[in-house]
């Protein structure tokens, strides 16, 4: 979660506690559900598609269908996220706390998620019955089904949450926790009449330090923003609770978001066929006998990988395995290897289909095809100074015995990584040119992997595939709800005037575009570094791109930026989280690797100043 938004339980970043990572038999016929729900929102967007460039006969209800069942595989996808422990967190500063302290907090943690979800849970019924006296424009069918989704998930989550608040507690603790949260909504009730009176320094209690407190012990992001919000509007406001349901049902249910799970499990398909090794071993096949060949193997293969999967996670666990043997029997260092790696899903990160780039569309209003196609020139402008870098640091490598590989052996090479290599072309081409939508793209691209890598690449067994399907909801409903609640955190926070004071203020700066661009890229370095991509976004984009606009940046040229520094936050030791994770795929210490990733993240800021400071870079080939 690019994933963008993904999560993995690795030293600082882990997942709820006590959980098995396989699923509970409690919730098999929810995993089964919601593995339908994601076949048929497949099948449909596949019928679409048919209907509108095979037959020329559009089927004006597909996409009310697919969105109906979106909501559905979205609220599920949370529940078993939960029970998986696969909603992510971060635990770099609980695990800086005494051993006694680490047990309240394990306690008080999944309590206030408890509460929180029990606190949502009337007012999503309330919502439902609001919405069940208006009807579809196609299906006409009543609302109500659509969003009853959101009820029995906020209900399924409260018991899962509290059954870990019982699994990762003593009595005692629990106890304590749920009476110091008594005690605090008491006290917020007693003075809530004069916190109005206090203007925008709610923000910072409420929308800020509340919610870094609850980020320091573990409370997943996704909650930390729900939990942040509702207090702010509960006790600072008369907004009814309803309010933040709708904009959290908002934040999830946009269209162009219907391409994540499609994405995610695009990226699932590559892991299990292979297609990916295969692209590792061409490129290593053609350049692997140069100096520093490996090393751009290395990035070469995370800059076509990731124009296929979308996932960081996905691409550093393709390239890491199949590249590193090599590079160590060649006198690499597992540190800088490990930062090369880090560095590079970086750099990859606005490769179509970037799921970052997806989610920044849908929330700031910019073009998909925009992004796709400046995504594409500004990771090869971030390839080229890692790759020179790498060449650099390589000037000591050992080739003894290295050769060429044979022309025979590059072209057999060749022909079977060619139907991988024309998937990334292909999404971009595509998008970028308008002949299909990302949507679209992402169901045709599934549709293609599953063909050619059954034909082709060995195939998929049948639970493999259920397998799939499963960890792609859960996955899906991670990322999903942290948009839900970072959207009604943002609502929240644009609701106090908040964002036109800001304007104000940074519109009298001296320096114009170039002083905002700068702000912009230490904000979205010291979010990047805390809260991974999408919270982030969708957290700041309602306030800072129109701002933007204001002083006469491109929304395009802005994008790029605002993404890439949120990836140098993201690989920055010692928070940044995707760091931590290349470091648990690559099986490396982070304190061996952490003195070697400054270099590559230097390397990547100067990247980012170029980009910044050179808006044709983004903008010149739209």
């Amino acid at each position: 979660m690019t994933m963008a938004t993904e999560s993995i339980a690795v030293g600082e970043i882990e997942d709820m506690p006590t959980g098995l990572k396989s699923g509970s038999a409690f919730l098999k016929p929810i995993e089964m559900i919601a593995s339908v729900i994601l076949v048929v929102i497949i099948g449909l967007l596949l019928m679409g598609v048919t209907s509108r460039y095979v037959l020329s006969l559009p089927i004006v209800w597909i996409d009310e269908a697919a969105a109906f069942c979106f909501l559905w595989l979205a609220m599920l996808g949370a529940v078993i996220a939960i029970d998986r422990n696969e909603h992510l967190r971060l635990t770099l500063f609980l695990n800086m706390f005494p051993e006694r302290l680490r047990g309240f907090f394990g306690a008080l943690g999944p309590l206030l998620v408890a509460v929180f979800l029990i606190g949502m849970l009337w007012p999503a019924s309330e919502y439902v019955i609001e919405e069940s006296y208006i009807t579809s424009a196609a299906l006409n069918i009543p609302m109500s089904w659509r969003v009853a989704a959101l009820p029995v998930g906020i209900g399924l989550m409260a018991l899962l949450a509290l059954r870990e608040t019982l699994r990762a507690a003593k009595p005692s603790e629990i106890g304590a926790a749920a009476v110091v949260i008594a005690g605090a909504g008491a006290l917020l009730w007693l003075v809530s009449p004069s916190l109005p009176a206090l203007g925008h320094i709610n923000i910072l209690i409420f929308l800020v330090g509340l919610v870094a407190f609850f980020l320091a012990i573990g409370v997943p992001i996704a909650f930390c923003f729900g939990l942040g919000a509702l207090t702010f509007l509960t006790f600072t406001s008369s907004v009814p609770t309803m309010v933040m349901i709708g904009r959290i049902d908002e934040g999830m249910s946009s269209l162009i978001l219907l391409s994540v799970p499609i994405f995610v499990l695009l990226g699932c398909i590559l892991d299990a066929t292979g297609m990916g090794r295969a692209i590792v071993e061409f490129l290593a096949s053609l350049i692997g006998h140069v100096r520093a060949g490996m090393s751009y193997v290395l990035l070469g293969s995370l800059f076509l990988v990731s124009g296929i999967s979308g996932s960081k996670v996905s691409d550093m666990a393709t390239v890491a395995p199949a590249l590193f043997p090599e590079m160590k029997r060649r006198g690499h260092k597992p540190k800088e290897m490990i930062a090369l790696l880090a560095t590079g899903a970086a750099m990859a990160d606005t490769v179509p289909p970037s799921i970052v780039l997806i989610v920044l569309g849908s929330v700031a209003g910019v073009s998909i095809a925009g992004l796709f196609t400046s995504g594409f020139v500004i990771a090869m402008v971030l390839l080229v100074g890692l790759a020179l870098l790498a060449r650099w640091k390589a000037r000591g490598e050992v080739m003894d015995g290295i050769r060429r590989a044979p022309l025979r052996a590059v072209g057999k090479a060749l022909a079977v990584a060619a139907p991988a290599l024309v998937l990334p072309f292909l999404i971009r081409s595509a998008v970028g040119g308008g002949v299909a939508t990302a949507t679209e793209v992402s169901t045709i691209a599934v549709l293609y992997a599953m063909i050619i890598g059954m034909v082709l690449y060995g195939g998929i067994r049948p639970g493999k595939i259920y397998d799939m399907l499963v960890e792609t909801a859960a996955l899906s409903g991670a990322i999903l709800i942290i948009l839900g609640t970072a959207s009604a955190m943002a609502w929240a926070l644009t609701q106090t005037g908040f964002a036109f004071k800001m304007a104000a203020l940074v519109t009298d700066l001296p320096g114009g575009w170039v002083t905002y661009m700068l702000v912009t890229i230490a904000v979205f370095m010291v979010l990047g570094c805390v809260l991974e991509g999408l919270p982030a976004i969708v957290l700041m984009a309602p306030i800072m791109f129109p701002i933007a606009k204001s002083v006469g940046i491109n929304d395009i040229h802005y994008s790029m930026v605002v993404v890439t520094a949120m990836n140098v936050g993201l690989m920055a030791p010692p928070i940044g989280i995707g760091f931590y994770i290349a470091c648990k795929i690559g099986n490396v210490s982070p304190d061996e690797a952490m003195g070697a990733i400054w270099p590559y993240i230097g390397a990547l800021f100067v990247g980012l100043l170029v980009i910044a400071m050179i808006p044709a870079l983004s903008i010149a080939y739209l």
